[in-house]
């Protein structure tokens, strides 16, 4: 064992220019969600040249591959993200994530047929609102996978991603345009609509359980200020602890905005961006080894302080963790008082700190990797839930 993960990590450190290599080029290169073209081709011709078998376009997403290594019967997949966010760029980090991915699977590459294990590399697009994993999971990519998990970076180290469920709306009132001052009482003002729903929200918030978070922006709201608006649209997400409480208080966000429509006279259009994300489950054994692994390689995992709180948000890979064993650690990184979703968490994601933290982060899973496929009770307890809880 320790003479097997020495291996591993003289692999690492062989890697190391060309991982933080690719980091900087998806950091470069932002691409939104499911547009990914770049940063999915990088990634994967990496893992082709390490001897990986990837096959694109999985699940009808242009922009998702599933990468194979090795036979056994035990099969781990590590997910890469690399989706950018509109105008601040990789400001979540996905390019350290993706990098991360690579890092674990060509360290652990020359050693799956020892290890008796079959490992993947899922190339996972969109995890900023379109749920790319829950569309793979859906169309039967991870079928079969008996263990999952991926790192993401963080203004601070924790084994655990404390994910909220989330459902993504969109909306869009159709009213009737009109003269703003000629023939106003021509007109059916989209606008009001918008207004009256936000309105209503903000009143709702005082009776909304503590565990609930609703928060949106406006996407369209007219064409010009003498323009009474026919059309107007916003994003809104409406987030809680497990999806069963996002069912009990998502009828009363949806009254809103029904709202909205009664008192304008305008047409209401809910869609789901994608299917709603779910709490996270974290398999504790996986969990265990990562920890153990990360502090050997001197991450520290700091207990939370008076005031702090775990980081929130919500990631499709909490819906993987529903179905298979799974973890989503986090990497802390120097970002200063920034964190994520900030241009200037984009800056550091490309900093010094990051680059450190995605090879901790690649080869502390692959060293948890290896701790699974040789420890026989775990190795037996994942085999035998056939990879589904």
């Amino acid at each position: 064992m320790p003479e097997t993960k020495s291996t591993v990590q003289a692999n690492q450190r062989a890697l190391a220019e060309d991982m933080v290599a690719l980091s900087h080029r998806i950091h470069a290169h932002p691409e939104l969600g499911f547009q990914e073209q770049l940063a999915s081709r990088w990634v994967g011709e990496a893992l082709e040249s390490g001897g990986f078998a990837v096959k694109r376009g999985v699940a009808d997403l242009p922009t998702a591959f599933e990468a194979t290594i090795g036979s056994g019967e035990f099969v781990v997949a590590v997910c890469a993200e690399y989706d950018a966010l509109p105008d601040v760029g990789h400001a979540c980090g996905h390019n350290v994530i993706a990098s991360a991915a690579v890092t674990a699977a060509l360290s652990l590459a020359p050693l799956v047929d020892d290890l008796g294990i079959t490992l993947k590399v899922m190339g996972t697009p969109a995890e900023e609102g379109g749920g790319g994993k829950i569309l793979m999971l859906d169309a039967g990519v991870f079928e079969g996978v008996h263990a999952a998990m991926m790192v993401h970076p963080s203004p601070r180290e924790d084994v655990a991603m404390r994910a909220l469920a989330v459902a993504h709306l969109q909306v869009e009132y159709l009213g009737k345009t009109a003269h703003a001052s000629a023939a106003p009482e021509k007109g059916i003002n989209a606008g009001d609509a918008l207004a009256i729903a936000q309105v209503a929200i903000a009143l709702l918030r005082q009776q909304l359980p503590t565990n609930c978070q609703v928060h949106g922006i406006t996407t369209h709201g007219g064409e010009a200020p003498n323009v009474i608006p026919g059309r107007t649209a916003a994003s809104y997400y409406i987030r809680s602890t497990t999806l069963a409480s996002l069912e009990e208080v998502r009828p009363k966000i949806e009254r809103c905005f029904e709202a909205g429509a009664v008192g304008s006279g305008a047409e209401l259009r809910i869609t789901e961006q994608s299917p709603p994300y779910s709490e996270f489950v974290t398999d504790e054994d996986l969990a265990r080894f990562y920890r153990q692994n990360a502090e050997s390689l001197g991450r520290v995992f700091a207990p939370f302080g008076e005031g702090e709180r775990p980081m929130g948000g919500s990631t499709d890979m909490a819906n993987i963790s529903m179905r298979i064993p799974a973890i989503h650690p986090m990497l802390g990184i120097d970002c200063g008082d920034s964190v994520n979703h900030q241009p200037e968490f984009a800056a550091h994601c490309a900093g010094p700190s990051a680059d450190r933290a995605l090879l901790d982060g690649g080869l502390a899973m692959a060293w948890t990797i290896v701790d699974v496929a040789n420890d026989q009770r775990i190795r037996e307890r994942l085999l035998s839930s056939g990879g589904l809880h």
